[in-house]
């Protein structure tokens, strides 16, 4: 899934010279907090799910988790990380809603049908609840942001669930939902489908739109290389597997990232079995050592 890139800003009449940045004084400011969430609103195919429908109006409506989500994506800029806003809790929303449709087209079983007896929309909740609240607690900081995320999710989600479940299954939910949050970290060992959804939902967004910030400000290591050699990501349903992942590569150094990102988070979670990655290098430019690389 690759993100539509804006388009680039066409030079001036005249404007040939290298441009000189504007004295600190000259800079726009930032937006003020309020202006700068009055933009923000997720939005995910719900297929129905009158209960999915129902959170995400929750979570649209909420100024807090809209700001912490402003929050986190600056300070992932100010350590020059890819984006942690509300863009990228977007992203991995709506991934993880097509990795859970196509698992369970196959028959894959969801904890909250297998362990709770509730139902496949019910893990949709879930997982939704989960990718949305991932990486609120960038907005404290990155180190520990999962341990952080959680404290924010307890003190939050109950309330954006009042309206839809009942007790004692909407203590189920957030419990579940919570699992995958802190599931998505760098060691994190998910128990469940859902968790491992949300795990591999996190590190499947890595198309070339989203590095290209930080490579384009000149921080050049293997992290930025290789996130800014994918050139697409493409979910569809497998035949071997429930669901096959491709990878198009410019550049051999995006090995790296499909390996030591998506690799790291796949392997040991309930979905290895089920998924299948295969990164092809498309580029004519350098010599293929590894023309296609699968996990």
């Amino acid at each position: 899934m690759e993100e539509a890139e804006a388009p680039e800003p066409q030079p001036a009449p005249g404007a040939d010279a290298p441009a000189v940045p504007p004295p600190p004084s000259a800079q726009a400011p930032p937006p003020t907090p309020s202006e700068a969430i009055a933009a923000i609103r997720i939005r995910a195919p719900t297929r129905g799910n009158r209960r999915l429908e129902q959170l995400f109006d929750a979570v649209n409506a909420d100024p807090q988790v809209k700001a912490w989500w402003h929050v986190a994506g600056i300070n992932a800029a100010r350590l020059g990380l890819t984006d942690h806003s509300w863009v990228h809790v977007q992203i991995v929303t709506n991934i993880a809603l097509r990795l859970a449709r196509l698992l369970f087209r196959r028959g894959i079983v969801p904890a909250m049908v297998s362990d709770h007896r509730m139902t496949e929309r019910d893990a949709e909740v879930v997982i939704a609840a989960a990718a949305l609240f991932h990486c609120v607690g960038m907005s404290i900081h990155r180190t520990d942001h999962e341990g952080y995320s959680l404290f924010l999710t307890a003190d939050k989600l109950n309330g954006l669930l009042a309206g839809v479940y009942q007790e004692p299954e909407r203590s189920v939910v957030v419990a579940e939902a919570m699992h995958a949050v802190i599931s998505h970290r760098s060691k994190g060992r998910p128990l469940t489908i859902e968790g491992a959804i949300v795990r591999v939902a996190d590190a499947l967004d890595m198309a070339k739109g989203r590095s290209r910030v930080e490579f384009e400000a000149g921080r050049l290591d293997i992290h930025s290389i290789s996130a800014y050699a994918i050139d697409e990501v493409r979910i569809a349903a497998g035949e071997e597997k429930a669901i096959r992942v491709e990878i198009e590569m410019s550049n051999s150094a995006g090995i790296f990232q499909v390996d030591e990102g998506l690799g790291a988070k796949l392997r040991g979670t309930p979905l290895a079995e089920h998924i299948e990655v295969i990164a092809r290098i498309e580029g004519e430019h350098e010599k293929r050592l590894v023309p296609v690389f699968r996990l």
